[in-house]
């Protein structure tokens, strides 16, 4: 069976997901688990999870493009591992990798490894960037969520809801909500 994975990072990028349905389903793929969850965040994707577990001997899981799949390239090796341990392969549509084959795995080493390099050089000049601005002073940090979303969560504690599920509800941290509802300030 051919099994297909999709993954956006933010419920915002609809038409990605739907790009990435279209280009798995024109590879054949009779399944596909597809979430919206960044893979920076060390947050379970219970979707590839199930994608996984469903895998099995002569099974093919496909993605669109590496970064799709994979945080490091020691998370890809995991990932693959598991899928060949289960007796599947990888495909990786853009880069016309699948690791059936002693090439595919050798490329899919090479293209992880050039990948996490680029990302860890544009992590580095994204903190030079960040020393500079704050160096001129001008650089202001995210806006903080909690201080944005006062009035809802003093609105949402009067109702009754209890702080942990004000913070799930308004996506914001537990310790944020009650230090706002204690009269406590928020760094920023």
């Amino acid at each position: 069976m051919i099994i297909g994975y999709a993954r956006t990072s933010t419920t915002d990028q609809k038409a990605g997901l739907e790009a990435q349905h279209r280009e798995l389903n024109k590879a054949g793929c009779q399944k596909i688990f597809s979430e919206e969850v960044s893979s920076v965040d060390k947050a379970a994707r219970k979707e590839l999870e199930a994608a996984l577990e469903f895998a099995r001997d002569g099974d093919v899981v496909v993605v669109t493009k590496l970064d799709r799949l994979a945080r490091s390239v020691a998370h890809l090796l995991q990932l693959v591992e598991t899928i060949e341990t289960k007796g599947a392969s990888l495909r990786i549509l853009d880069l016309a990798i699948d690791t059936a084959t002693p090439t595919g795995r050798l490329m899919l080493t090479m293209i992880g490894g050039i990948a996490q390099f680029e990302r860890e050089i544009m992590l580095e000049r994204q903190r030079e960037g960040i020393a500079k601005a704050k160096a001129d002073g001008r650089y202001k940090g995210r806006k903080a969520t909690a201080v944005a979303k006062t009035d809802d969560i003093k609105k949402l504690a009067s109702e009754g809801m209890k702080p942990l599920q004000i913070a799930k509800e308004l996506g914001v941290g537990k310790s944020s909500v009650y230090r706002i509802l204690n009269g406590g300030t928020l760094a920023n």
